[in-house]
């Protein structure tokens, strides 16, 4: 099989984000969400991000208005029968992620791969809501996705060498640079990044240093582009404290064990740029 028409289930950030990767690159794109006027939300949004795009010089208004022909948006899991590659991107629940492949198995066609989005959840459980989990993998495309330039490719047990070829040759026709990884909490970049970031809220925490120093340092020292409370607020501290408690609950390293400033915000509503407020502010 030959990937060309590719379904995109969710309406976040992340999966207009895929759409818009996938649709310049050339495939036929599918996006789905629960109601249709957030379904054409999406397409708004990326249309006003092409436009962006033609207005600095960056794309041609005809590549614009060809990658926006190859884009539909729909509130039906049937509308995805067809699809080669289905990319699952919504909320980082494992619970609710099952129940979307359990529908997406009996709707897709049989030859089509399955794959999730997912930043840390094991891929495995979701393989096995299936009668196809040689089918099931992990694409994770990293936010925002027309922009970076990484995805990890998570192969669980069950994935064959054909789907894993398959998807990186898609991640590849995206210009993107993949990385293939066992299934195992947290991949490779969350695995790494989070102990970082969580050791960060508890350098705040405990009043070592004042939030703009802590993010400071680490751009003047280290060279990084944002510093971790700042990236933190980018990711959502929602998402961050989902991902910390997966690793945890894999690993049990103390060093995945959520900050309780961390959750405390979270109970707080405070959510980082999503919300409006996090570790700073964004009215």
């Amino acid at each position: 099989m030959t990937i060309k028409r590719v379904g995109i289930v969710g309406s976040g950030i992340m999966g207009s984000g895929i759409a818009e990767v996938a649709a310049k690159a050339g495939f036929d794109v599918v996006l789905r969400s629960r109601q249709q006027h957030t379904a054409d939300a999406m397409i708004a949004a990326l249309e006003k991000s092409l436009a962006k795009q033609v207005d600095k010089g960056k794309l041609e208004a005809a590549d614009r208005d060809a990658t926006l022909a190859r884009v539909s948006a729909t509130s039906s899991l049937g509308d995805l029968a067809d699809c080669d590659l289905v990319i699952e991107s919504i909320v980082e629940d494992l619970a609710t992620k099952k129940e979307l492949f359990v529908e997406l198995n009996h709707i897709v066609k049989d030859e089509a791969i399955l794959a999730t989005n997912t930043s840390t959840l094991p891929v495995i459980e979701l393989a096995m809501e299936t009668h196809r989990p040689s089918q099931v993998c992990g694409v994770h495309f990293f936010n925002p996705a027309p922009m970076m330039s990484l995805v990890e490719i998570v192969r669980p047990l069950t994935a064959s060498d054909e789907t894993i070829e398959q998807v990186r040759e898609f991640a590849t026709a995206c210009g993107k640079t993949p990385v293939e990884v066992k299934d195992r909490a947290g991949f490779i970049v969350n695995a790494l990044l989070f102990p970082y970031l969580n050791n960060a809220v508890r350098m705040l925490e405990n009043g070592t240093a004042s939030r703009d120093d802590i993010d400071a340092a680490m751009k003047g020292g280290c060279n990084f582009p944002m510093g971790p409370l700042a990236l933190l607020d980018l990711v959502g501290l929602d998402t961050s404290l989902a991902i910390l408690d997966a690793l945890y609950e894999e690993f049990r390293d103390p060093n995945y064990a959520p900050q309780p400033l961390l959750r405390r915000m979270v109970s707080a509503g405070q959510l980082g740029r999503k919300s409006g407020k996090g570790f700073y502010d964004y009215g």
